[in-house]
């Protein structure tokens, strides 16, 4: 039985941005990365959160998805400039309404949880327009009133770099999350423009001082669309007990990341990573989120992944591995797909 799965977070627009696919060809025809609509298919990937991610520069290479066993360790991670985010953003968000608009039988742009389900009752992938790290937006807010207008329904203030909005965390192994100042002012009114519209505010790469921040200001539920559990792998992007505690509160959600790094206890990048060790990261989510607030994000396009999962394709064999951990039908089924779409039906409407 194939158990539908929706995704809290892919970088497929940057993957077809940057071979300067501009129409989602590539996608379609089945020659993507680990996202592609027969990939798609063959998984039951029918949903997700499509991210919009401006890198540092145009000659900046694709992420290092190389299985070399190294720790994850990055340099200091520089800004990127307003006028190049704005059109990267524009851009990114532009291939995924051509997608939409081109084959809406295959796939679709969803404001809301009845669209999402309409999609899928009409065998069409449920995509949901996320920006990673708003760069792209000034502090008057413009740029957010623009894309929210074209479908926007979900962001993350920061990525993992300093920006106008606040402080990202920084990639490091092993490392609290708590790596320095949080929101700025510009930040909070963000946050607080987000819960107006009923977009979804990503803590995903935000440190703990933001986080903190967030968790005071927000009267929407927290939610980190793809992280991991720092009791298990103590890397700076994953979440500490009292992160998910206050996530569970808020009645939020968390989106399990398949990357390897923030997966294993040595925080190596090594694609034999079992799945049986994201298994043990969904199971410590449901002791502390509770079964309503775990999910999947899967990070697909922008990280490795475990070999056992591999690209979209290789879904059901993650699925495979929570039943045989004796997760029930009926709480796999909330964490592949139920409980986001109730996140968005709380949030977004």
């Amino acid at each position: 039985m194939t158990q539908p799965v929706f995704d809290g977070h892919n970088d497929l627009l940057l993957h077809l941005w940057r071979a300067g696919d501009r129409t989602g060809r590539a996608f379609f025809e089945g020659r993507a990365g680990h996202i592609d609509l027969a990939k798609c298919r063959a998984g039951g990937l029918q949903g997700g959160f499509f991210a919009v991610f401006v890198p540092n520069g145009p000659a900046e290479p694709e992420p290092d998805d190389g299985d070399d066993g190294e720790v994850l360790e990055m340099p200091p991670i520089g800004t990127v400039g307003a006028t190049q985010a704005r059109r990267g953003t524009l851009e990114m968000a532009s291939i995924l309404i051509r997608m939409a608009a081109a084959r809406p039988d295959a796939l679709r742009l969803c404001r809301s949880a009845a669209e999402i389900g309409a999609a899928q009752a009409a065998g069409a992938i449920a995509a949901i327009l996320h920006v990673e790290g708003c760069e792209g937006i000034g502090e008057d807010l413009d740029e957010l009133q623009v894309l929210h207008a074209a479908g926007l329904r979900s962001l993350g203030p920061v990525w993992s770099r300093p920006n106008i909005f606040g402080h990202g965390v920084p990639f490091r192994f092993p490392s609290s999350p708590d790596t320095g100042p949080g929101l700025t002012d510009a930040g909070r009114r963000l946050v607080a423009e987000c819960n107006r519209l009923g977009i979804v505010v990503d803590l995903s790469h935000l440190n703990e001082a933001g986080f903190r921040e967030v968790e005071k200001l927000s009267d929407a539920p927290l939610v980190a669309t793809h992280s991991n559990v720092h009791a298990l792998s103590a890397s700076s992007r994953n979440l500490t007990d009292r992160q998910l505690d206050a996530i569970a509160a808020s009645g939020g959600v968390v989106g399990l990341n398949y990357a390897v790094s923030f997966l294993r206890e040595d925080g190596r990048k090594r694609a034999d990573t079992p799945l049986a060790t994201c298994v043990a990261h969904l199971a410590h989510m449901v002791e502390r989120l509770g079964e309503g607030g775990v999910a999947l994000g899967s990070d697909f396009d922008g990280a490795l992944v475990p070999e056992g999962i591999g690209s979209a394709a290789g879904l059901q064999n993650l699925v495979g591995a929570m039943r045989e951990a004796g997760f029930g039908e009926a709480l796999i089924a909330r964490i592949c797909w139920g409980n986001w779409l109730d996140l968005v039906k709380r949030t977004c409407g």
